[in-house]
């Protein structure tokens, strides 16, 4: 294992407890393959620009892979292609993913570059590879307490599928809004959590 890609989707950018726990993964990691590349994509710090008429058109029209239009598509596409595991740090904002992860979303899932489309559907064109998405909500959208819909898991599940990315986990991070208790306890149960799966247990393997 060579490269490790980490998407930190959270306005609070490094600070988030997300992208905290996401980097405790990255570290696990590192113990066992000590030359793992970390490359952080913080979509907070380094906001994409907004998709406008030429991009929408390129898509849609003949157009090479390294024409100009495609330069920041190519370039978060190719930092997904060269990963071999990769970790999605985001919030829930109003039941679905926020507006930042969307729009990364629109760049690499890419009609003829990272799907092909035909009488059967969509078929993703990238190797599988694991995939593990921490998912961090004010309130519950899981489990007994849950209050409110969750349109993010499905969303991206097919969006990553789509990508032929099946090799799936997803971690919640609830309630983070009721204070330091509850942040503290929902943190060590994902903690816990992750840190049993092999990909992420030092231990395993070693």
């Amino acid at each position: 294992m060579n490269n490790l890609l980490l998407i930190n989707a959270s306005p609070h950018g490094q600070v988030s407890h997300g992208h905290q726990l996401a980097l405790e993964l990255a570290s696990a990691l590192g113990h066992r393959y000590p030359h793992l590349e970390l490359v952080e994509r913080d979509l907070a710090a380094q906001p994409l620009p907004p998709l406008g008429p030429d991009y929408a058109h390129a898509l849609t029209s003949p157009t090479p892979f390294d024409a100009p239009l495609f330069e920041v598509s190519e370039r978060l596409i190719g930092e997904l292609q060269r990963s071999d595991v990769l970790v999605i740090a985001t919030p829930m904002h109003n039941f679905t993913l926020p507006a930042a992860l969307k729009l990364w979303v629109d760049y690499v899932l890419r009609i003829h570059r990272t799907f092909s489309s035909g009488p059967e559907g969509k078929v993703g064109l990238l190797e599988d590879r694991p995939v593990q998405v921490l998912v961090s909500s004010g309130g519950f959208h899981q489990g007994e307490r849950a209050r409110q819909p969750d349109f993010l898991t499905p969303y991206l599940r097919h969006v990553l599928n789509t990508l032929g990315l099946f090799d799936l986990r997803f971690t919640y991070l609830q309630g983070l809004v009721l204070g330091d208790d509850a942040v503290r306890q929902t943190i060590e149960e994902a903690r816990t959590a992750l840190f049993s799966k092999p990909l992420f247990n030092p231990l395993v393997g070693a």
